[in-house]
């Protein structure tokens, strides 16, 4: 891969950028990190909110062009190497299914979540995006009962990005902690990848405490 073809990955530490450079590791992609102190502020300067305005986490940037939201970010990136057997090719008839799971985290899961988080009550069914939060759990539960992932015995780049968001929302108490959702989290977060990003992440997250609270 030339040097045009580099990846470069908009990040910050122990945010949802973390899934995606644990899946640009387990993917053996080229990539570049431009690293934002979020506890400064930067995803707020001008600067990336050109290349962002929602100023979030994370983006790639590829051959000119950006891609932006953790779900296409997901996508994109595993379909953009095949080599590595992350994402079932079109004619695989486990495609489906697998976008139909990449896709509910963004339109269910993380609605569902963001209401409890808040303390909110949803919409009315009709008008919800995901029907309910029990409904959001059950579901998930369900499929994830036969394992050991999503689509069965294959890991695919939507179990790394279910697999350590179900570990941070159990973390903090968004999801219940049961056996499967733990199995599951775990298949994920026990692998070298999560295990040497993690550790990286507690040390570059203590570095952008200190210099924000030197500039503030």
């Amino acid at each position: 891969m030339s040097r045009e073809d580099r990846l470069t990955l908009y990040y910050s530490p122990q945010t949802r950028a973390t899934g995606t450079r644990v899946l640009l590791e387990e993917l053996g992609a080229p990539y570049d990190l431009h690293v934002l102190n979020m506890k400064a502020g930067e995803q707020r300067q001008p600067a990336y909110l050109a290349i962002n305005p929602l100023g979030k986490v994370p983006a790639v940037s590829h051959r000119g062009a950006l891609v932006t939201e953790q779900v296409a970010v997901t996508i994109y990136l595993a379909d953009l190497f095949p080599k590595a057997r992350l994402a079932p090719a079109t004619d695989d008839p486990r495609r489906g299914p697998y976008l139909r799971w990449i896709a509910y985290y963004g339109s269910s899961f993380e609605p569902a979540l963001i209401d409890k988080f808040m303390k909110r009550e949803p919409a009315p069914v009709g008008k919800t995006p995901y029907s309910d939060y029990d409904s959001v759990i059950r579901t998930l539960q369900s499929q994830l009962e036969a394992g050991p992932y999503l689509l069965g015995k294959e890991m695919t780049a939507a179990d790394i990005l279910w697999g350590i968001a179900l570990s941070w929302t159990m973390l903090f108490g968004l999801v219940p902690k049961n056996d499967i959702f733990t199995r599951y989290s775990e298949s994920i977060t026990s692998r070298p990848a999560f295990q040497r990003i993690s550790a990286e992440d507690v040390a570059m997250a203590a570095r952008h405490e200190a210099a924000a609270a030197a500039c503030g």
